[in-house]
């Protein structure tokens, strides 16, 4: 078996599988060194979204593991940073990302990548600690997250959750040609 076929059955083989191989394992089946495995991993990867490496081996994401996402437009002060990050994840989201539209400078998006509360904590300290202000402070407070959950409804409860709390904003008409699926 050359090393194309040995990616092939790989991947084949993670594609089958549900739980996490472990490359100590696949080296055993293939009859290679565990890091040719990773070699092939790598490469592997490179290629074909979705294979995660974990703790207890490589694993192919399901269709009905893969996240959805949703860009929701906000509005609120610094001090309620916190309550509105918070909510969100409270609710089984990952807020992403943060971007503005900036009239002069256009969009403007940063990473953040916040998933629990401990995150939360984490961010408004750093902003807190470097007497920085927010990104949305550029635009009086007007501001949007690219949120990722599990499934649309849970996508749905962020929004109602959003709203509900005050914080969703309006969509200006030329956003809601941008932005069809909020």
């Amino acid at each position: 078996m050359n090393t194309a076929q040995r990616r092939t059955e790989i991947l084949k083989l993670l594609q089958q599988e549900e739980k996490p191989v472990a490359a100590r394992a696949m080296a055993s089946q293939f009859g290679v060194s565990r890091q040719v495995i990773v070699q092939d991993m790598a490469v592997i990867r490179a290629s074909t979204p979705g294979i995660l490496s974990t703790t207890r081996g490589y694993v192919l994401q399901q269709d009905k593991d893969i996240a959805c996402t949703r860009e929701f437009k906000v509005r609120h002060g610094q001090e309620q940073a916190a309550e509105e990050l918070n909510l969100i994840v409270d609710c089984g989201g990952r807020v992403k990302n943060i971007s503005i539209s900036h009239r002069v400078y256009g969009r403007v998006t940063a990473e953040m990548d916040i998933r629990s509360r401990q995150d939360v904590n984490e961010f408004v300290q750093a902003i807190n600690s470097s007497h920085s202000s927010v990104l949305s402070s550029a635009t009086s407070g007007y501001h949007y997250h690219l949120i990722e959950a599990s499934s649309q409804e849970r996508l749905d409860l962020i929004g109602e959750q959003l709203k509900k709390a005050g914080f969703l904003a309006p969509l200006q008409p030329w956003e809601k040609e941008k932005h069809h699926n909020i």
